[in-house]
């Protein structure tokens, strides 16, 4: 409390001689807690009102247009990502660094993304689905088993040669995949693309032990999962070391990989019967001539 000498100031004197201060008088302190509430108030009121209207925009179905400016603004900031992936390595790449490439706002980016991870998640997902519909179409008119296999086989050898940037995303995915992320959360999006996809692959290995192109003795889901990593080991290495390869093997990447796949698809194949030799043993003595030489 502001203490004054008796007469001076404008609220009156008391009785042993001090003044208050206009600041300090009760109505002042009352009228001030009012004027303070009613602000309080008009600031909730205002939150609520900006938050119907959001609320309300958010539930309007979009427009045609708008959808359109949301998935280019999408695909501007996925392809600027990607392009600095491939360049600086997605560890060393940052939120920021994205949105700045992809000429868009750092709020604006996370309107898409939470954060660096949806990114990389979201191009995965993008490059795993179109990879199963290529793999498709690339088996398509194979003859046997054994010819679907190494149709499969060798569209991976062209996904190398023409877009060696994309394998060595999915080299990049797997390091980080192993450190950093739960397995469920790959299983997960796997199932929703490749459940078909790996039936399949699977239905190739079991129509090729059918109709006499694969080797009898294999297992076709340990088959299946043995392939698939052999081959994309051996894809996402080379990817990985580009113009090194050359220069260390004194071969080609493409040369590479193409005779890794021969090795591979060799392997698979039923051996043939040499000349001279009696093809017409009961199934059941083939079988155990089979079981004998794999063990």
């Amino acid at each position: 409390m502001a203490v004054r000498p008796a007469g001076s100031g404008a609220c009156g004197g008391g009785k042993f001689g001090l003044r208050l201060t206009p600041a300090h008088s009760p109505v002042y302190a009352i009228s001030n807690t009012m004027t303070e509430f009613g602000n309080k108030v008009r600031i909730r009121k205002r939150a609520n009102e900006t938050r119907k209207k959001l609320k309300s925009k958010s539930q309007t179905k979009p427009t045609g247009a708008y959808r359109l400016h949301r998935e280019r603004q999408r695909r501007r900031i996925l392809d600027a990502a990607g392009r600095l992936f491939d360049e600086r390595g997605i560890d060393r790449a940052t939120a920021a660094e994205i949105a700045s490439a992809s000429g868009v706002r750092a709020s604006t980016l996370y309107e898409y993304f939470a954060n660096k991870d949806d990114i990389v998640w979201a191009i995965l997902r993008e490059m795993l689905e179109e990879g199963a519909e290529q793999a498709k179409t690339s088996v398509e008119g194979a003859k046997n088993g054994l010819a679907r296999i190494a149709a499969l086989l060798e569209h991976l050898a062209d996904v190398l040669a023409k877009h060696p940037e994309k394998v060595r995303f999915m080299a990049q995915f797997d390091a980080m995949y192993a450190r950093d992320w739960p397995a469920e959360r790959l299983l997960t999006l796997e199932r929703q693309i490749y459940d078909r996809s790996l039936n399949i692959l699977r239905t190739m290995i079991r129509d090729g032990i059918a109709d006499g192109s694969l080797r009898s003795d294999l297992d076709p889901d340990v088959t299946l999962h043995a392939v698939i990593n052999a081959v994309l080991a051996a894809q996402r290495r080379l990817a990985s070391l580009g113009t090194k390869v050359e220069l260390e093997y004194g071969q080609p990447i493409d040369r590479l990989f193409r005779e890794t796949i021969r090795i591979l698809v060799f392997g698979l194949r039923a051996a043939e019967p040499s000349p001279g030799a009696k093809t017409d043993l009961p199934a059941k003595a083939r079988k155990s001539t089979t079981r004998k030489r794999s063990l």
